[in-house]
């Protein structure tokens, strides 16, 4: 499907130029999602149209921790009330192969009280469809065992972040427990 995919990249790259050219930051959630605009639309052939649309494309965490270094969350920080739960971090594969974690626990910490830890892990085995094939699962638990879910496990009071809408299901799927974006966590703290 790499023509249908080229095209709808296309399509994507046309509808961002008109805010890339006015040097709009183009900010999304999903890790996946996002850094394929600085990953794989780079390779597909677009050119300087798609380097720019790479240069301005950031996590949501990777914009309000650029925006807290220049100063300009003070505001929000002072409307974040405390929280004293431990606070559990699981990077998506994305994120990790970027350097895209850093921000997030960077702005995790703007909660007052809150000291995100990183579980140390590798993928949480969903990789987007893969963990819900059939003949992937048993993989693709094998995978999220290693650390991921004993980690999980191994803190019942604590809230789990984890960004990529898989790695939520795996971690809801293998250890019964639900994951939060860290989007929805710092706006439960509003």
């Amino acid at each position: 499907m790499v023509d249908e995919a080229k095209a709808k990249a296309g399509e994507l790259l046309r509808e961002m130029k008109p805010f890339v050219e006015r040097g709009i930051a183009i900010v999304g959630l999903e890790p996946s999602c996002l850094l394929t605009l600085r990953d794989e639309m780079t390779a597909m052939g677009f050119g300087p149209d798609a380097d720019a649309l790479a240069a301005q494309a950031v996590l949501l965490e990777e914009f309000l921790a650029r925006e807290a270094a220049a100063g300009q969350l003070e505001t929000l920080r002072a409307k974040l009330r405390p929280l004293a739960q431990p606070v559990l971090v699981h990077g998506h594969c994305h994120q990790k192969a970027f350097g895209a974690i850093s921000p997030v626990l960077e702005v995790l910490r703007l909660v007052p009280g809150v000291q995100p830890q990183l579980i140390e892990s590798s993928c949480c085995g969903m990789a987007g469809s893969f963990g819900y094939e059939a003949r992937h699962h048993a993989v693709s638990m094998q995978m999220a065992e290693l650390s991921l879910l004993p980690a999980v496990r191994a803190a019942p009071g604590a809230i789990v972040v984890a960004d990529g809408t898989s790695c939520r299901h795996q971690i809801a799927d293998g250890a019964g427990r639900t994951a939060v974006h860290a989007a929805v966590l710092l706006a439960g703290q509003l």
